[in-house]
């Protein structure tokens, strides 16, 4: 089968742009390629493709001459130019990779859906991204043949907020790429050393917004500090919609001292920032996936996160699962598993094994087969 991919939220810069949906489709295409069943016309807007994107014969690349890393321009592109793509270029399904997809859709169509948080904490965004996501997510979700979700949780929420039928929505788990691994000890000290970075840290990896609940985790750490915990604590991540009720939150609880903002941390430079931690702490209110846990996991560092949305899914038995709008759970659960180095290892241990089921190999082959049954479905579609 010939299958169009909208690649156009792909990045392949070592900027923030890098990270969500984008590192989806970095990973799931190479994927998809290495599987010997169907061929591939990928659509993108950034020329910068790393070695694994050289096309070939079963693997075509189709360039926008339009700057689509602008969000304006990638919608005029989606609806109207890709549509008259899709009909010159012969794909018998399109599957888009992030919510959105053409209205005018001439063939077969699946739409990967994250999460939606946009619909759950509306709050939590700014209006205009907001409606775009919240109208043309639902339009996207109505008309595709399938919808793949990065969770049952989040196949829940598209049933139940959007109507899909069940059986239209198949889960699909996200991988975990081999560079997060444990490393050698050396290492790990030689890059605390050069970042400057505590001895005992504490660390939370994401995008400084509300979604990601730090207000609760700076008053668990506060709750901390005054039992006696001599870790400090990192929180790794771009500045996002509403940060500034964080920043000042640490005033407010006196931690100035104490909280390390070292801000956006790059892509190759994360494995060694959760080697360096003693703890991962991950409280986020609503997760579609949840990256950062399983990373942690991945490098064998111990994790405490939010029992709510997905997280449950990729965490399991692996970790320490809170209720993320309670302090003092989520800071009992800190103090036991730094106060208990044998728990510490044992989740450490656990989360290394866990986090080995999560290939990108296995999302590959799972997207293949939802690619066959859109293409085996019956005609017709819900508007």
């Amino acid at each position: 089968m010939h299958v169009a991919l909208n690649a156009h939220l792909l990045s392949f810069g070592a900027s923030y742009r890098g990270a969500g949906i984008s590192r989806y489709g970095r990973n799931l295409l190479p994927a998809l390629r290495a599987l010997p069943e169907n061929e591939y016309t990928v659509y993108l807007g950034d020329r910068n493709i790393p070695p694994d994107f050289q096309p070939d014969a079963r693997f075509h690349l189709r360039f926008s001459r339009l700057p689509t890393r602008r969000p304006p321009v990638r919608i005029l592109w989606e609806q109207l130019f890709l549509p008259l793509a899709l009909a010159r270029g012969g794909a018998r399904l399109l599957h888009s990779l992030g919510y959105v997809q053409p209205l005018l859709c001439p063939g077969r169509s699946v739409v990967t859906i994250h999460d939606l948080s946009f619909l759950i904490y509306p709050s939590h965004f700014n209006r205009t991204n907001r409606l775009y996501l919240s109208v043309f997510t639902r339009q996207a979700a109505a008309r595709a043949d399938r919808t793949i979700a990065d969770s049952a949780n989040t196949k829940r929420d598209v049933v139940r907020l959007l109507g899909v039928p069940e059986e239209k929505v198949a889960v699909v788990y996200l991988g975990m790429e081999e560079v997060f691994r444990p490393l050698p000890p050396a290492e790990v000290d030689a890059f605390r050393r050069r970042r400057g970075l505590p001895e005992r840290m504490l660390l939370f990896f994401g995008t400084i917004e509300p979604r990601k609940n730090l207000g609760t985790l700076l008053e668990a750490y506060a709750a901390c500090k005054q039992a006696g915990l001599p870790h400090k604590l990192v929180v790794a991540g771009a500045r996002g919609w509403q940060w500034e009720p964080v920043y000042a939150a640490v005033e407010r609880l006196g931690l100035r001292g104490d909280v390390v903002f070292p801000g956006y941390v790059s892509y190759g430079e994360q494995p060694l920032w959760y080697n360096a931690a003693d703890l991962f702490v991950y409280p986020s209110l609503y997760e579609g996936f949840g990256f950062p846990p399983l990373e942690a996991m991945a490098c064998g560092t111990p994790v405490v996160a939010s029992g709510t949305s997905a997280l449950p899914e990729v965490v399991g038995d692996a970790g320490l699962l809170v209720n993320p709008r309670s302090a003092a759970e989520l800071a009992e659960a800190m103090r036991r598993v730094l106060a208990d180095p044998d728990l510490g290892r044992a989740l450490g241990e656990r989360g290394l094994a866990r986090a080995r089921g999560f290939t990108w190999q296995t999302a590959a082959r799972q997207t293949a087969a939802v690619y066959a049954a859109a293409a085996q479905a019956p005609l017709g579609r819900t508007v």
